[in-house]
């Protein structure tokens, strides 16, 4: 895949190395010279200039783009990059800040595919390892998975079969789902699929996009 990273920060650097080291064309686009100048010597395609602005974009090629991940500091900016993205036809990730609330991430998730909110990520991290587990050994195995989490359209031909039942390829596995505006929890052995449910899967990286195909339909998610 083709991907655009805005933002060559803490989240984007990480973000960009692992999608290279899977074998992803990784595009990088970032207005600070330092952070391009880090991004050349890791040995990044680099468009130095304003993520936010069309231009900037097209010049990275957007247009030819995959998927674009909004992932600096500034709120604004990874949204008017996803806005852009969104219209070349890519799949679109923004990243939130840990001061960000309900109603601005309903807003915000609307109109993008994924949300990431590294913040909590690391709280999480935080807490395993003070009450004495071992977060390294998490962070170790999904840097070699994918987790993602797929809404089933109207459409799907997976609408109407249990949850435990759906085959999917390459041992994935569903860890969670939820209905349309509720909490996800573990799947009852009795739950079926409906339209607008939202289904949490771990796999490998190679195969995600197979996964959400079977589960959409090939439809766009």
């Amino acid at each position: 895949m083709r991907i655009i990273i805005v933002g060559f920060g803490r989240v984007g650097r990480r973000t960009a190395r692992t999608l290279r080291d899977e074998g992803h064309d990784v595009i990088i686009v970032d207005n600070d010279i330092d952070k391009v100048e880090r991004a050349e010597d890791a040995g990044f395609t680099v468009i130095q200039g304003d993520g936010s602005e069309d231009e900037v974009l097209t010049q990275a090629g957007v247009a030819d783009a995959d998927a674009l991940g909004g992932f600096t500091g500034d709120l604004n900016t990874n949204f008017a990059a996803c806005v852009v993205g969104d219209a070349n036809g890519c799949r679109t990730v923004i990243r939130v800040s840990e001061d960000f609330n309900t109603e601005l991430y309903d807003r915000y998730s609307d109109n993008v595919d994924e949300v990431v909110y590294p913040e909590r990520l690391g709280a999480a991290g935080a807490k395993t390892a003070l009450l004495g587990g071992d977060f390294n050994v998490l962070a170790d195995i999904t840097e070699q998975l994918s987790v993602a989490s797929i809404t089933v359209p109207d459409g799907s031909p997976v609408i109407g079969q249990r949850v435990v039942d759906l085959d999917l390829p390459n041992d994935a596995q569903i860890y969670a789902h939820g209905r349309e505006d509720e909490p996800m929890t573990i799947p009852l052995p009795q739950t079926t699929v409906e339209a607008g449910d939202s289904l949490a899967v771990i796999t490998s990286s190679e195969t995600i996009t197979a996964i959400r195909e079977r589960l959409t339909g090939g439809q766009v998610a």
